[in-house]
């Protein structure tokens, strides 16, 4: 579980009950179930028509990635990259086959088969470029769809404000509801812009975060899989992947890396 994710919408949603209760409000004035199915179906109607059936069966999965962190830990997947180039290096590219039982991921599992199936480096490179490409495609489709939902949202909230008004302005022959009906027609914008800034689009920058990280990682996959290729040491191989580690990550690593070297 992301805990910055479920914190986040603790803090935000928190803010707003708080908010009320200070103000001395009645949580009451905000609950109109018309403005709540005019937004959300309305919103959910538009997303439907913006979209694929094929992409709204991904939206389960797309939410989970929003929720929980990653499985790719990048140092573990550096050390994985070193100990095949320590392995290739001692027996050969060839011996890298046994090891693939034992790679989880796909991406690396697909770089080592093609480099012992001894596929020239640049067409290797060519491979998993488009194998990123594709992925990173995939991760817009989602990432946009919550867009999309954050952009009708307040668009359906205002729709819900203006009906309302008109609703009102029908009926004013009794002026002691008019009052009463300004605030219940404002509640449709207040629940579009409200589940547009405090959930659609949060989750939508989330998900642009998880594939910049995801990316990043399968870049780092593929630089190692390539100097294997090229017979770089070990070592070496192990400092050019560092540089996609964070800076603080790096020097943990980095102090990590020295305290086993000392003790052997």
């Amino acid at each position: 579980m992301d805990i910055a994710t479920v914190a986040g919408f603790a803090i935000a949603f928190g803010s707003i009950i708080l908010s009320v209760i200070i103000e001395g409000g009645s949580f009451s004035h905000y609950v109109s179930l018309p403005a709540f199915v005019l937004v959300l179906g309305g919103t959910t109607g538009a997303v439907v028509i913006n979209t694929t059936l094929d992409q709204l069966k991904m939206v389960p999965k797309i939410v989970r990635k929003a929720f929980f962190a990653p499985k790719d830990n990048p140092v573990t997947v550096i050390d994985q990259i070193v100990r095949l180039a320590e392995k290739a290096r001692r027996e050969g590219l060839l011996s890298l086959e046994a090891e693939l039982e034992g790679v989880d991921d796909m991406f690396m599992k697909r770089g080592v088969q093609l480099v012992v199936d001894a596929v020239d480096p640049e067409l290797v490179r060519a491979i998993l470029e488009n194998d990123l490409e594709i992925m990173e495609a995939r991760h817009k489709l989602g990432e946009n769809f919550f867009i999309g939902l954050g952009g009708f949202a307040p668009t359906l909230g205002i729709l819900g404000t203006v009906m309302g008004l008109v609703h009102m302005l029908a009926n004013l022959e009794d002026p002691s509801g008019v009052s009463q009906a300004i605030a219940g027609a404002f509640i449709a914008t207040l629940y579009g812009v409200g589940v547009a800034n405090l959930v659609f689009l949060p989750i939508a920058g989330k998900l642009g975060v998880r594939s910049k990280e995801e990316t990043q990682i399968k870049t780092m996959i593929m630089e190692g899989i390539l100097s294997i290729q090229a017979g770089d040491n070990p070592r070496i191989i192990e400092e050019k992947l560092k540089v996609f580690l964070p800076p603080s990550l790096r020097l943990s690593y980095e102090a990590q890396k020295e305290k086993e070297r000392a003790g052997a």
